[in-house]
C-alpha cells in the first residue's frame, strides 16, 4: 500500500462522492419544481432500495479502495461514462430527477442519448458500478453491486415503463376527445 495509491483513491472517491451529493441537490430541486407544476411521483416505495445500493457501493469503495493500485484503463472507462452522465442530465435539463416523476402533458424526451436507448442513465450507472471498483481491482464489489443494481432496476424500469404507458394512454384519451389539439406523451424524469 503506497501513499500515492491511497491519495489517488481518496481523490477519486471524493470526486465521485461530491458529484453524487451535488446530483442529489439538483434532483431534489428539479423534483420540487416539477411537483409544483403539477407532476406526481410514481412507485416511490423502491427509492430507498436505490439509495441503499448506491450508498453501499460508495461505502464499500471508501472502505476497500484506498491503498489499492489503480487500473488506468478502468478509470478511463469510468471517466468516459461521466460524459454519458452529463449528456443525460443536460438532455433532460430541469426534468432530470432521481425519482420517477410524471409531468402530465409534457413531451417525452427523445433527443440526446434517448435517440439511441430508452434508459441511458441506467446504462451509465451500470457501467459505473462495474468500472470504478475494477479501477481498484475490486472485482467482488463490482459483481455484488452490479447484481444488486440489476435487481433494483428490474423493479424501477417496470414501474417507469408502466408510468410512461399510463401517461401515454391518458394523452391518447385526451387527444381522441380533442383531435384539434393533441398533447404529447407524459414523461417520467428519473431516467427518461
Amino acid at each position: 500500500m503506497s501513499p500515492t495509491d491511497t491519495n489517488l483513491a481518496i481523490a477519486i472517491l471524493a470526486f465521485v462522492t461530491l458529484q453524487r451529493l451535488g446530483e442529489l441537490v439538483l434532483a431534489q430541486r428539479n423534483t420540487a419544481a416539477l411537483l409544483a407544476r403539477g407532476a406526481y411521483e410514481v412507485a416511490p416505495g423502491h427509492y430507498p432500495l436505490i439509495v441503499a445500493v448506491h450508498a453501499g457501493w460508495l461505502a464499500a469503495l471508501w472502505w476497500l479502495a484506498p491503498g489499492q493500485p489503480v487500473a488506468w484503463i478502468w478509470l478511463a472507462i469510468f471517466m468516459l461514462l461521466q460524459l454519458g452522465r452529463v449528456w443525460v442530465i443536460a438532455t433532460l435539463g430541469s426534468r432530470w430527477t432521481t425519482r420517477i416523476i410524471v409531468l402530465p402533458g409534457a413531451p417525452l424526451v427523445t433527443g440526446g442519448p434517448f435517440r439511441f436507448v430508452s434508459h441511458p442513465n441506467y446504462l451509465v450507472v451500470a457501467g459505473e458500478l462495474i468500472a470504478l471498483p475494477l479501477a481498484f481491482g475490486l472485482v467482488e464489489v463490482a459483481v455484488v453491486f452490479t447484481v444488486l443494481n440489476a435487481l433494483v432496476l428490474a423493479i424501477r424500469i417496470r414501474a417507469e415503463n408502466a408510468a410512461l404507458s399510463e401517461a401515454t394512454s391518458r394523452v391518447g384519451d385526451v387527444s381522441a376527445s380533442n383531435a384539434s389539439s393533441p398533447q404529447p406523451a407524459g414523461h417520467t424524469d428519473a431516467g427518461r
